[in-house]
């Protein structure tokens, strides 16, 4: 496995290796002991998938707040998306930006996303499937996002706004101005 940190440097973008032939190939996609090495010490608690039907769905962004703060080892099983990572610690130097990372069921890619940012993605391809880890359990009272187009962030999607697929609620969350975090850096 490969770690790579991104301009964020808490983000890690992780490639795994592939070995393949006529048959397929295999992927070793975690291993604790490599993940405390290079990352740090995190207990997965619950792991979450989703289906994207359409190309162009944005979902996030999302996090917890404290104490039920999550990490994020997400990979995209089927199809392929653009990850987001925004840092929403208060009082970090990086405060407000973001990173980005295609992961696809192709490249077998994977990004960490630490607790202290929001998470979202979008679609590249209809029918994608994201698969993660995460470090506490769903708690619907700390549950929180970030709007995803908030210009302040300026988050440069694949999608044109008028055509991004969302939900209801994902329409409306508050713009990072606005937002109540509990993170500190």
């Amino acid at each position: 496995m490969h770690f790579d940190n991104l301009t964020l440097p808490e983000v890690v973008l992780i490639t795994p290796k592939k070995f393949g032939d006529n048959r397929g190939y295999f992927s070793e996609t975690f291993r604790a002991d490599l993940f405390e090495e290079k990352i740090g010490a995190f207990q997965f608690v619950q792991d979450n998938q989703s289906l994207s039907t359409e190309a162009g769905t944005v979902r996030g962004l999302h996090f917890q707040l404290q104490p039920r703060a999550q990490g994020k080892l997400v990979r995209c099983i089927a199809g392929a998306i653009q990850d987001v990572a925004v840092d929403i610690r208060k009082g970090s130097p990086t405060y407000g930006r973001y990173v980005k990372a295609e992961l696809s069921a192709d490249n077998g890619c994977q990004l960490w996303v630490p607790p202290g940012f929001a998470h979202g993605f979008c679609t590249l391809e209809p029918n994608s499937i994201l698969y993660y880890k995460v470090t506490d359990y769903y708690s619907p009272e700390h549950d929180r996002g970030l709007l995803w187009n908030d210009p302040e962030i300026g988050i440069q999607w694949p999608v044109m706004p008028e055509r991004a697929v969302l939900s209801a609620r994902d329409e409306v969350q508050p713009r990072l101005a606005d937002l109540e975090t509990n993170f500190i850096y």
